[in-house]
C-alpha cells in the first residue's frame, strides 16, 4: 500500500470545498476522520463522511448548507451536538471536536469541547483515528497520530491509547474490534486481544440491539467464522450467545466422538456466505445445529445420535431471536421453517429420489425451496472428498428432480385444486370433519402423484372419497369456487 501524506486528490470536490470554505467563515479548523478516510485508503466504497470541527458542528453544518443551496435540508441532533447533510447517496455528518469522560456503569460519556487531538485520543482504533485536513492551508494533508497507515499496511487492529481504558470506558468496541478483524480480515494486536479477554464482563452493560448489530454486520463479512472464532477465543462469546458457545467440544464414548458442531456449524456459515447467502440464511446456518448439545445420545449400536434437533431448534429460535433483540417477525419465521426441514434434502440424498418425496419437499419448503437447497449443500462439511463429492453430485439430481416437478405440477405454495367451497356444494354439506378429511386425500393424492394437480382430476378423485364416507352429489361443480377469505391474504416471507 502506497500511501502520500497528502490526500487532497481523494477529496478533491466540490462539497469538501464548500466545507473549507464554511469553515474559514466560521474561523473553524475542520477535518474528514475516521472510516471515510481508512476506506480511501484501503480503495474500499463508503458513503458515510463524518466531518470534525473544533467549534460548533451544527453551526459548521448550516453554513455549509447555505452555501450548497439556500433550501438544502440539515438534520440536526442537538442533544449529541451533531448534524447531517444527504448528498446524493452519501451522508455527512458534522460534529464538533471533543474530548470525553465515562462512568464505570455505563459507556454513555461525559462530553467536553476539545481540539483535534482529543477527538482522536477518543476513537477506537488506530484505523480509525486518520484524519485529512480540510483547511485551506494544509488542505489534505493526513494526520496520523498513532501510525495507523502503518497498522492498515500491516492489517493491525490496535487502540490509540491503554486498551483497558479503550475497552472498559466503552465495552461496545471490544465487538467493534471483532467485527472489523473479520470485515477486513485483519488481526487483533496481541495487547489488545488480551484485553478484550480481561474486560469481557463489561459487554453486560451495553444494549443487546447494539451488540446484535456488530453481530449481524459480523454475519455479513466473507467470512464470518473468523468473527465467531475470536468471540469464542475472547469469553464474549458464552456471555453475549451462550447457546452458540455451547456446541463447541467433543464428547467420547467407548472410544467414538461426535464432530465438534460449533467448528461444523462455522464451516457451514463460510459456504453460505460464499454461495451468496442473505442476513436471514445466514442466521439459518447460525442456528441449524443449535440443539445439538439438547439432543445428544450415545447409543452402543450405531454411535451419537442427534434425533430431533431440527424440531427442537426450531423451537429455540423465537427465544434466541428474542434474547438476542432480533426481530420476531417473518424473517424470525423463515429462519425456524429452514432449521425444521434442513434435514430433508439431506435424507433424499441418502435414499433414491422419489417423485413423491420431492413433491412433498416442494410442498413443505414453498418459495424458500432455493434457499434450502444453499443451506443444506452448505451443510455437507465431510472431511472425507470421495462422500462429500458423491453427495454433491446426488444434490445436484434433487435440484434437477426439484425443477422438473415444479415446472410440471407446480407445487410451490400450492393452493388446492378443489377447495372447501367445491366440497360443501357437491356434498351438500356444510364445514366440517368431512371436509377436512377430503381436502387432507386430495392433497396426499397430488403429492403422491397419484392424481394431476388440476381441477378436473382432482374433482373426480374428490367424489370417489366423498362416496367412500357415505356422501352423496347433489350438485356438480364444472370448474373451481373462489373462496372469499375473511383473514389476511397470506404473503411472501420477506428476506
Amino acid at each position: 500500500m502506497h500511501i502520500m501524506k497528502n490526500l487532497s486528490e481523494y477529496i478533491n470536490n466540490k462539497f469538501f470545498k464548500v466545507i473549507t470554505k464554511a469553515s474559514r467563515e466560521l474561523n473553524y479548523d475542520s477535518y474528514v476522520i475516521g472510516g471515510y478516510v481508512r476506506d480511501i485508503l484501503l480503495n474500499r466504497p463508503s458513503n458515510d463522511i463524518d466531518v470534525v470541527t473544533v467549534g460548533s458542528g451544527i453551526e459548521l453544518a448550516r453554513k455549509t448548507a447555505s452555501l450548497i443551496d439556500t433550501k438544502k435540508e440539515v438534520k440536526y441532533y442537538g442533544r449529541f451536538g451533531t448534524a447531517m447533510i444527504r448528498m446524493k447517496d452519501k451522508e455527512i455528518e458534522f460534529v464538533g471536536a471533543r474530548r470525553e469522560s465515562y462512568e464505570p456503569s455505563s459507556r454513555k460519556p461525559m462530553v467536553e469541547d476539545g481540539t483535534l487531538e482529543d477527538d482522536q485520543n477518543r476513537r477506537d482504533f488506530t484505523i480509525n483515528a486518520l484524519a485529512i485536513s480540510l483547511n485551506e492551508n494544509n488542505f489534505g494533508e493526513l494526520i496520523d497520530p498513532f501510525n495507523g497507515v502503518e497498522d492498515l499496511k500491516n492489517k493491525i487492529i490496535r487502540t490509540p491509547l491503554d486498551p483497558d481504558i479503550t475497552y472498559s470506558d466503552d465495552p461496545l468496541r471490544m465487538m467493534r474490534a471483532i467485527r472489523f478483524a473479520t470485515q477486513l480480515n485483519f488481526t487483533i494486536e496481541n495487547e489488545s486481544f488480551n484485553s478484550i479477554k480481561r474486560n469481557a464482563e463489561r459487554i453486560k452493560i451495553i444494549s443487546m440491539e447494539r451488540v446484535s448489530e456488530e453481530l449481524n454486520k459480523m454475519i455479513l463479512s466473507p467470512k464470518p467464522s473468523i468473527g465467531f472464532k475470536l468471540l469464542d477465543t475472547s469469553g464474549l462469546l458464552k456471555i453475549i450467545f451462550p447457546q452458540l458457545a455451547a456446541l463447541k467440544g467433543v464428547d467420547v464414548q467407548d472410544g467414538r466422538g461426535h464432530k465438534d458442531n460449533f467448528y461444523h456449524t462455522m464451516e457451514v456459515l463460510d459456504n453460505v456466505a460464499e454461495a451468496g447467502g442473505d442476513l436471514w440464511l445466514r442466521w439459518a446456518a447460525v442456528l441449524h445445529d443449535i440443539a445439538k448439545p439438547l439432543t445428544k445420545k450415545y447409543d452402543k449400536g450405531i454411535g451419537w445420535t442427534f434425533h430431533g434437533h431440527e424440531t427442537k431448534g426450531a423451537k429455540m429460535t423465537p427465544k434466541i431471536f428474542a434474547a438476542l433483540k432480533l426481530p420476531l417477525n417473518e424473517k424470525m419465521k423463515y429462519v425456524q421453517k429452514l432449521i425444521s426441514l434442513h434435514l430433508r434434502p439431506i435424507a433424499l440424498v441418502q435414499e433414491e429420489v422419489t417423485d413423491s418425496a420431492v413433491r412433498r419437499l416442494l410442498f413443505d419448503a414453498g418459495d424458500d425451496i432455493d434457499d434450502l437447497m444453499i443451506l443444506c449443500d452448505a451443510d455437507i462439511t465431510s472431511k472425507n472428498e470421495e462422500k462429500r463429492n458423491k453427495y454433491h453430485s446426488n444434490f445436484q439430481l434433487v435440484r434437477k428432480k426439484l425443477k422438473e416437478l415444479e415446472e410440471k405440477d407446480h407445487l410451490r405454495n400450492w393452493q388446492p385444486p378443489v377447495n372447501g367451497e367445491v366440497i360443501m356444494t357437491t356434498f351438500g354439506i356444510t364445514e366440517g370433519r368431512n371436509v377436512g378429511i377430503i381436502k387432507t386425500a386430495i392433497r396426499e393424492a397430488v403429492l403422491d402423484g397419484i392424481i394431476g394437480n388440476n381441477f378436473q382430476e382432482a374433482y373426480e378423485f374428490m367424489k370417489a372419497e366423498g362416496i367412500k364416507l357415505g356422501l352423496s352429489v347433489v350438485q356438480e361443480v364444472t370448474e373451481p369456487v373462489e373462496v372469499k377469505s375473511n383473514g389476511p391474504v397470506p404473503h411472501k416471507i420477506e428476506k
